[in-house]
């Protein structure tokens, strides 16, 4: 049986993504990413997961580092910290790759990676979307998933508290 973090192979540097990126693309694989919190893993999560990893021979995710969760959600977040949200995101079969990055969004992290594919879940049009504008710049396309309604984390941690 595996040790559990065997997997945390998959958690690389933005350096590291890069050039596993160019390795696929010269064997001519599809790279998708998406990106988020992924605080507490649902239902939700998984299904845009899924379907993210559809859309491509590869899945890179971007995870927001604890600090830029603290910004975005406040300071009673994350309820799991970067490396637990890593290891457990890194061990879905479905993610190839995982990169955490600082910032509040991902930009910089698309435009050092360039996916052919951006993927984002939820009511955002194309011109909404961060990193957008460069992946069809590039070359690459932009999908919007459908959210599965009634799964958030923020509604998870509501229900814990009642």
């Amino acid at each position: 049986m595996r040790e559990i973090a065997s997997m945390s192979k998959k958690i690389v540097t933005v350096e590291q993504a890069k050039n596993i990126i160019y390795g696929w693309k010269l064997l001519g694989k599809t790279c998708a990413f998406t990106n988020g919190c992924f605080d507490i893993l649902h239902q939700g999560h998984i299904f845009s997961l899924g379907e993210a990893a559809k859309e491509a021979d590869y899945l890179i995710v971007g995870l927001n580092s604890d600090a830029s969760v603290q910004r975005l959600k406040g300071p009673s977040r994350p309820i799991n910290n970067t490396e637990n949200r890593a290891i457990v995101l890194s061990n879905l079969a479905i993610v190839d790759l995982l990169v955490v990055f600082e910032e509040d969004t991902p930009l910089e992290l698309i435009k050092a990676l360039m996916p052919d594919i951006l993927v984002k879940g939820g009511d955002y049009t194309i011109d909404q979307i961060v990193g957008a504008k460069e992946v069809i710049a590039g070359g690459g396309k932009v999908i919007i998933n459908p959210i599965v309604e009634g799964y958030s984390t923020t509604g998870l941690i509501e229900k814990i508290k009642k």
